[in-house]
């Protein structure tokens, strides 16, 4: 099992959905407003010196589907843009509950 974390900002999240669900990607967990700092995209504070939030989403997949859905992260990536900050890793899930 894999685990496919992606990092975007808050603004696009309904196109990163629409994405996975066109994948057949349903099951998920989301944390709808996180905060960071990015190499290239700046502060996403989410006060009002640094404005801004990002969402991480969690999706566990079986190995072939993991890669599928990271070459999926990589055309959105490039097709909404790196100021959406979109990003995506790769994890090994080595345990979960039955």
């Amino acid at each position: 099992m894999k685990m496919v974390m992606a990092v975007y900002n808050i603004g696009v999240d309904e196109e990163i959905m629409e994405a996975m669900e066109e994948m057949g990607v349903t099951c998920f967990t989301k944390m709808p407003r996180v905060v960071g700092k990015g190499k290239t995209t700046g502060p996403r504070l989410d006060n009002p010196v640094w404005p801004g939030a990002n969402t991480m989403a969690l999706f566990i997949l079986p190995d072939g589907r993991a890669s599928d859905v990271m070459r999926a992260f990589e055309h959105l990536r490039a097709t909404i843009g790196r100021k959406a900050g979109v990003k995506a890793f790769l994890l090994n899930v080595e345990q979960q509950t039955a």
